[in-house]
């Protein structure tokens, strides 16, 4: 089977001295996998069964996106000036450090009080998180040579999936196992756990000494810089709107409002409507991500074939099929189905978004760019995360779902004819 053939760490193809990046940027997602999987995983979930509204599962998410829209350009500009790994790691620790403080919530607060103060640490930890978004995908580019970073990008899905599978189904056990809050304890513990062996690594990925600025773009004299505008225009980088990436920018704009949309919408359609208990969301997420794990595997031919921004497109349109089918499940079975097919799509979309952005953006210009995307990826995030249960409520679970299913098909419409 070429899926038994797929080695996760197979770098004989790989020069040496880009293998230690390589590896720590597999363990890197691998760990980062067990946080999501475990903490981030069951976060909505838990705010759920504590009574959590539409409107503060929202919040969870929004307040991050609040944060990144003021922070995302000095944040591009504090990364500029200082080595990117080491920004990127600093950066990591604090805002994982947020996670310790989730385990003692139970102690000290009660069910609405809990719900409330992980909306402020959410506040808090998206502080350090804005650094650490933009510094990271400049981290990437920088530590992985173009010609590979399909090739990374889908081995670390591969990694990441395995991780979120294991360890969501490992959750779901656990949490069926205990009572409610001990339980959810012990995921926020192991979370922690793995957020902090992912800034380990993060520690070792060492960006490369061999970028050099694309020749259609020189480096700027001294006169250039003498003529350069001054003021906040300068400082915001209004010029990048005035280049073709602008229409990267607009348009993965478009894919971000629909998928965030409704994020809100899943806990509440999954626990209210289906009735499902943490055994059940722990195993169809497994599910889910064995999908992803299949679909990685493919990502480097399929990327290499059609290349990144076919891939995007497609595969985000494609993504309508998850809401639409959600929508109409009626039974843990159905969603079993659904999130053993929606793993798939999932896995093309995330290992050829970031590289399709990537290759309109210049060597030479990465953080002030990516700020930009950052800014751009939380005011759809901001906006889907406070119209989502909005338009649920005047619409209803079932209604909002396919809306948003037809939005992800526009979305995907747009990158293909105008990214």
């Amino acid at each position: 089977m070429n899926l038994m053939r797929f080695n996760l760490f197979q770098q004989s193809d790989v020069p040496e001295k880009y293998r230690s990046n390589f590896k720590h940027l597999y363990l890197d997602i691998a760990w980062f996998g067990v946080l999501s999987g475990t903490a981030v995983n069951f976060l909505n979930i838990y705010a759920t069964r504590l009574g959590a509204s539409g409107l503060q599962i929202g919040l969870l998410t929004a307040m991050a996106a609040v944060v990144n829209l003021f922070l995302a350009i000095p944040a591009g500009r504090w990364i500029e000036q200082r080595h990117t790994g080491r920004a990127v790691f600093w950066s990591s620790v604090v805002f994982r450090f947020g996670y310790v403080l989730w385990i003692p919530l139970p102690w000290l607060f009660d069910a609405q009080g809990q719900i409330w103060a992980l909306i402020v640490l959410a506040f808090l930890m998206a502080i350090p998180l804005t650094p650490l978004g933009v510094g990271f995908n400049a981290l990437f580019a920088e530590a992985v040579p173009d010609r590979f970073r399909a090739q990374v990008a889908g081995t670390r899905n591969v990694t990441f999936a395995i991780a979120y599978m294991l360890t969501s189904f490992g959750a779901g056990y656990i949490l069926k196992s205990m009572p409610l809050e001990p339980g959810y304890q012990v995921i926020f513990a192991i979370g922690a756990f793995g957020a902090a062996m992912s800034s380990y690594h993060i520690y070792h990925v060492r960006p490369l000494e061999e970028t050099s600025p694309l020749p259609s773009q020189p480096l700027p004299d001294s006169t250039t810089q003498a003529d350069s505008p001054r003021g906040i225009k300068s400082a915001l980088r209004l010029d990048i709107w005035r280049t073709p990436f602008r229409n990267i920018l607009l348009v993965l704009f478009c894919f971000h409002l629909a998928h965030y949309m409704s994020a809100p919408i899943y806990p509440l359609y999954n626990v209210r409507v289906l009735n499902l208990n943490d055994n059940n969301l722990g195993t169809g997420t497994a599910l889910y991500y064995l999908t992803v794990l299949i679909g990685s595997t493919q990502f480097r031919r399929v990327a290499h074939r059609y290349g990144n921004k076919k891939v995007t497109g497609w595969s985000v349109a494609g993504m309508a099929l998850y809401p639409f089918m959600l929508a109409v499940a009626h039974t843990v079975w159905h969603y079993y189905v659904l999130s053993f097919l929606g793993g798939f799509l999932f896995a093309m979309v995330n290992g050829a978004y970031i590289n399709y952005m990537l290759e309109n953006i210049p060597p030479d210009d990465r953080p002030s760019h990516l700020a930009w995307y950052t800014i751009v990826l939380n005011i759809a995030i901001l906006g889907s995360s406070l119209a989502g249960p909005a338009i649920a409520e005047m619409t209803g679970l079932v209604n909002a779902l396919i809306l948003f299913g037809i939005l992800r098909i526009l979305a995907g419409a747009a990158i293909l004819k105008w990214g």
